[in-house]
């Protein structure tokens, strides 16, 4: 366990700074899952003639669940290179 408030401090912003990468990527990630789901209930029980909207639909969940992967790969990349060092004066810029 960490008692040095200095320490503790920089980790905070360290994780901080991990939280805000690619925020806005997961954002469009999210509203595009929700407009998916709109758009597949929609072609599902209002639009059963339509079987173009319930493709478009599930292009449109997979987009955006390929947008979150492709969030979570670039994270991982940047904490793999940026690893956090106790020892450091500043935090990872």
């Amino acid at each position: 366990m960490i008692d040095d408030p200095d320490v503790l401090s920089r980790r905070v912003a360290y994780l901080d700074q991990i939280r805000r990468m690619y925020r806005r990527e997961r954002t469009v990630g999210l509203i595009g899952c929700l407009i998916g789901v709109m758009l597949l209930i929609l072609a599902r029980y209002r639009l059963p003639d339509a079987p173009w909207a319930m493709w478009a639909a599930l292009a449109i969940i997979g987009g955006a669940w390929l947008l979150f992967a492709y969030v979570v790969f670039k994270r991982t990349a940047w904490v793999r290179a940026h690893p956090f060092d106790p020892n450091a004066s500043t935090p990872h810029g």
